[in-house]
């Protein structure tokens, strides 16, 4: 058997082994448990993350499907009806568009059309964002659309620890959850504190505190944002990095008490910035902390155009390290 390596739990591992040995861990437990998607048996996904799952479970498990988004997340959420935990791939956020109506008028919907009386716990987990140069029709990032949803859970893991442990607890969740995993980031490594094992899906999380401003982000954006923020803290700026982790609900509280202590706020979001999930938390903000900021909310999007193939024209419509570090020198110095 080609099992993949890696201890689960704990160690260094790459962003895209962590998704892997979540997969590998979900499958252990729960017979109920099948991946489904395009390329994710014999060619091992896309990116390589259901690499050797196909040899270690067999196609019982880990499932081909032709290329219809529509009909095998169809087929997912009928799985989740019935009693079975699938996990559905979709290879780019871009093609959860083929499976829209699926996901939003069904797996959104039953519970509450039903009277509570149908379930859909139903796992998707896609590919997101840009940077590798996959052009205009691969490199969009769609997850603030999906949490426009009511019905709908909105995961972004940012950090290898967030891609170990997220998975879990999705499908332990009764409701469709969606989780939005940057391509940039399958090559990242992290190291995994043992005595973890399990996160949250719940709330956002503090991962460098500060004083002075307040960067909220998410997804590929977080490693650019604490780089922003190193930068900053040589210059006697300290931000504090809020990573999202959950676009839907929203963690208002997290949100507001870090913006309540900094009193400044960038929000960093790799989403066109018109109608984006950085413009619901500028909304949100103005609503009920608009007497604790001292200073304009600040947003860093991509630029308002497909997402160009050119390495230098992709890397100017996406936002950058020092985009933030701009932004937030602006509002603690006033200018």
């Amino acid at each position: 058997m080609n099992a993949p390596t890696g201890t689960p739990g704990a160690g260094r591992m790459t962003y895209r082994e962590a998704c892997r040995q979540a997969i590998r861990d979900a499958l252990i437990a729960d017979p109920r448990t099948f991946l489904m998607g395009e390329d994710v048996g014999l060619y091992g996904g896309c990116y390589a993350v259901s690499k050797g799952l196909l040899q270690e479970f067999g196609p019982g498990r880990i499932r081909d499907t032709p290329l219809a988004e529509a009909a095998f997340v169809g087929a997912g959420i009928g799985a989740a009806m019935a009693g079975m935990r699938p996990i559905v791939e979709i290879m780019t956020c871009n093609f959860s568009l083929l499976a829209l109506d699926q996901i939003m008028n069904n797996a959104a919907t039953i519970p509450h059309m039903s009277g509570g009386q149908f379930a859909v716990p139903l796992v998707i987990r896609m590919a997101t964002g840009g940077g590798r140069q996959l052009a205009a029709q691969h490199s969009h990032s769609l997850e603030g659309w999906f949490a426009h949803i009511p019905g709908l859970k909105v995961l972004v893991p940012g950090t290898v620890e967030d891609a170990r442990f997220m998975l879990k607890a999705a499908l332990a969740d009764p409701n469709p959850v969606l989780i939005f995993e940057h391509i940039v980031l399958y090559n990242a490594e992290g190291e995994l504190d043992p005595s973890v094992t399990a996160v949250d899906i719940a709330t956002a999380k503090v991962r460098r505190p500060g004083r002075d401003v307040s960067i909220l982000t998410y997804g590929n954006s977080l490693p650019k944002s604490l780089e922003a923020a190193e930068t900053l803290a040589g210059e006697g700026i300290e931000a504090e990095v809020v990573d999202l982790r959950v676009l839907r609900p929203l963690d208002d509280a997290t949100i507001f008490e870090s913006v309540s202590r900094t009193r400044r706020c960038v929000i960093v979001d790799e989403g066109w910035k018109s109608g984006s999930i950085s413009a619901e938390i500028a909304a949100r903000l103005s609503e009920h902390r608009f007497f604790e900021l001292d200073a304009p909310i600040r947003r860093i999007c991509s630029r308002e155009v497909p997402v160009p193939y050119a390495a230098h024209m992709e890397e100017a419509a996406l936002p950058q390290a020092s985009q933030v570090v701009d932004a937030a020198r602006g509002l603690v110095r006033g200018r």
